[in-house]
């Protein structure tokens, strides 16, 4: 039996979700505790009667979602030691930690080595660590936006200014002034997600809500986004 996916939006939250058809006669919807939203629908369901559906039961999939996010696996703290593992661009990297000359960070042969001119203290490495993120995620930044935008200028839409910052539940956001924020820990996806999150942002200075305008362009535009939105998802768990 065939699964699509589809998104519902209710309120800001964006609810991804997947659908199947059978002989039932009237819609199914249900919440894993992986927090997969799945719909049952009879044949024929058309697909803007599932998203309204979804959409419908929007406060009830939150709900279930935050009973079940209490037992999903919480990622360790960060302890900014040699042994931990960091990502950069979608790998994994082994930490190294050692005191030296001078500070410095540098991403060799597997290994993000952190060399600290004092004592390698866990704060001053996660400073340094940190710092090193920031400003390759400025480089990183720069160069897929404009690689992105090469695909969105025909649309008219105008090459925007770049913000690079932490932020707690947002990949990035698009301002009425025609600013895209990113959010630094993207510097751990891969490029193809980073690309994900700014044509997402880049078709809000088309649409500005999350109409079906919205997606019919954002799929015109990267026509897996559904992909790799789903591999952004799964990573976002590890990116602490």
């Amino acid at each position: 039996m065939e699964t699509y996916v589809d998104t519902a939006i209710w309120g800001m939250l964006e609810i991804p979700y997947q659908y199947r058809f059978s002989p039932r006669k009237t819609l199914a919807i249900s919440v894993h505790p992986d927090l997969a939203v799945k719909i049952n629908a009879p044949f024929g369901t058309s697909r803007e009667t599932i998203r309204h559906f979804v959409r419908r039961r929007g406060g009830w999939i939150r709900r279930r979602w935050r009973e079940f996010e209490q037992y999903l696996p919480q990622q360790p703290a960060r302890r900014y030691i040699s042994g931990e593992s960091h990502r950069y661009l979608g790998r994994q990297y082994r930490l190294k930690v050692r005191q030296g000359d001078t500070d410095s960070v540098k991403c060799l042969r597997g290994c993000l080595w952190v060399i600290t001119r004092t004592e390698a203290l866990p704060e001053r490495v996660k400073i340094l660590l940190d710092g090193w993120y920031r400003s390759h995620a400025g480089v990183i930044f720069h160069e897929r936006l404009q690689v992105c935008h090469e695909k969105t200028k025909r649309l008219g839409i105008a090459s925007p200014a770049l913000r690079i910052r932490l932020m707690s539940s947002r990949w990035g956001s698009y301002s009425e002034k025609g600013c895209i924020t990113l959010n630094l820990k993207l510097i751990q996806a891969p490029k193809d997600c980073i690309d994900y999150v700014i044509i997402h942002e880049l078709c809000h200075a088309k649409v500005k809500n999350h109409s079906q305008s919205f997606w019919r362009l954002l799929r015109r535009l990267m026509p897996d986004f559904e992909e790799r939105r789903k591999k952004l998802n799964i990573l976002g768990v590890e990116m602490a």
